[in-house]
């Protein structure tokens, strides 16, 4: 049983502070003791570290996502939907956990703390682990251009996740480039550019091959909900060096 059946059968009680601690408390209200416990960061919690890591990057993946989708002042038909295709196709969420994961969305909308505060959380919990940095804004941008489009407001606060994290603005065009499906995609795919040299296009393959396995990057807290989106980036990575491989003949 993964943290989410932990918490959903009311059988422990923990505290985390912050604004995901306060999310959790909107969804899961049974699951905390007093309200001293809940404001009290650092108690023990009844899950497993690994479990508590898991849990703070599913909370604030659609926190973040929440605030993104209200960016314009409005959540639209289009965007509920397109959170809802990522829910089930990125993830297959099981329906309990799709349930799960809408509550969180919503507590999220509806909450006074800011896209940032969550950014911070999240860089707090995971500023030593760069691969989940880079998930997280992968699938942020991923999200918000499923429509072809990156608007300004949400590109303003993944900017300000990319100043928050810590992630160069290069990088950053990169998985841009990566999701609008420019002519440079595949190489965006490889962190890389069409104009490095084969040894760097195949040196960088097998560092993000190593990176992003699922298995090692489960290991490093990426919940296991998102265990297919995982597997589906590493199929990226792969196809993405085929691609390049076939096109330049190595």
């Amino acid at each position: 049983m993964g943290w989410i059946g932990k918490i959903m059968g009311g059988t422990i009680g923990f505290a985390l502070g912050g604004p995901v601690g306060a999310i959790l408390g909107g969804v899961f209200g049974h699951a905390f003791d007093t309200k001293e416990e809940l404001e009290t960061a650092g108690r023990r919690t009844g899950l497993s570290p690994a479990e508590q890591d898991q849990m703070v990057f599913f909370v604030t993946c659609f926190s973040m996502l929440a605030k993104l989708a209200a960016a314009d002042g409005r959540v639209s038909k289009e965007e509920t939907e397109t959170i809802n295709r990522f829910m089930t196709n990125d993830l297959s969420l099981t329906e309990s956990n799709k349930q799960v994961a809408a509550r969180i969305f919503n507590e999220a909308l509806n909450s006074t703390d800011s896209f940032d505060a969550f950014a911070l959380q999240f860089y707090g919990r995971f500023r030593d682990r760069p691969e989940l940095i880079d998930m997280m804004l992968d699938i942020l941008v991923r999200v918000s251009v499923a429509d072809g489009v990156l608007s300004d407001p949400e590109e303003k606060l993944i900017l300000s996740a990319v100043s928050i994290f810590h992630y160069s603005e290069t990088a950053y065009n990169r998985i841009k480039e990566r999701h609008l499906k420019t002519s440079e995609s595949v190489y965006a795919i490889l962190k890389c550019s069409r104009n490095d040299p084969d040894e760097k296009i195949k040196s960088q393959y097998r560092k993000l091959v190593a990176q992003f396995h699922p298995d090692k990057i489960a290991a490093k807290g990426l919940p296991e909900e998102f265990i297919k989106f995982a597997t589906d980036k590493f199929r990226e990575i792969h196809d993405a060096y085929e691609t390049i491989r076939k096109e330049r003949g190595f």
